[in-house]
């Protein structure tokens, strides 16, 4: 199945967000962007796929799960993946010590201070680290961490595969690992085989949305200057916001 034969579900328009990390402003920018269309262009129904990568890096990681919690409760409309960086904070969750380090190095103090958790006082020991977990359990809402504990790996519509980071080339879609759908690139970006799908993505960052015959990438790191993508799907057709 390659773009331009691919489908969605009759009568249904699917709306993809890319990476937000952090962008709190620009994510409610793409929210109205994407009433503006639907009041502009009605459809029978519609999904918003959020591609996961919510927090970290940028400056209100805590903003945006706030606003995603409360637009989730909402309905079947709203479908949030879950990112490396989500997977990687709710390790640190879990295990302090182990997920400590990976998810600090990778833009999680961003996380903390949203949460209003300083961590000038951080020098890197286990104890440090568990009393950083201990102080951002403290400060979570209950309804933040539920957010992202039930977030989905991925979610299909019709021709169209979504998931954060992309698939395992030659394995089946439903015998994807978690593993590879929240971290994969080279094997999956570089694979110009018929994947029986459109996969559409986010993970790897680039200037402008990448259109492949087997792929889409929305992520344009909206975190280092880009714009935050939006990708509408309706029929065989697409186009972004």
């Amino acid at each position: 199945m390659r773009l331009g034969e691919a489908k969605t579900p009759e009568g249904t328009r699917v709306y993809a967000i890319g990476d937000v990390h952090g962008c709190d402003s620009m994510l409610a920018a793409a929210h109205d962007a994407i009433a503006t269309d639907l009041a502009a262009r009605p459809v029978a129904d519609h999904r918003m796929v959020h591609i996961g990568d919510y927090i970290d890096r940028g400056p209100a990681s805590a903003g945006v799960i706030e606003r995603l919690a409360q637009l989730a409760a909402i309905g079947p409309h709203i479908v949030c993946l879950c990112g490396n960086h989500d997977a990687m904070m709710l390790d640190f969750l879990d295990d302090p010590v182990g997920g400590g380090p990976l998810w600090l190095m990778n833009g999680g103090d961003a996380t903390l201070r949203s949460y209003g958790i300083d961590i000038r006082t951080w020098h890197g020991s286990n104890r440090d680290l568990a009393s950083l977990g201990g102080r951002l359990m403290a400060a979570l809402p209950a309804h933040h961490r539920a957010f992202l504990k039930g977030l989905l790996y991925s979610v299909r519509f019709g021709d169209f595969f979504f998931c954060h980071a992309g698939i395992r080339p030659g394995v089946p879609l439903d015998a994807q690992s978690h593993e590879d759908l929240i971290w994969i690139r080279d094997e999956f970006l570089w694979d110009a085989r018929d994947f029986g799908v459109v996969v559409v993505h986010g993970h790897t960052p680039a200037p402008r949305p990448e259109v492949r015959l087997n792929r889409i990438n929305v992520d344009t790191g909206a975190v280092y200057g880009g714009p935050l993508t939006v990708l509408a799907l309706e029929g065989t057709d697409y186009r972004f916001l």
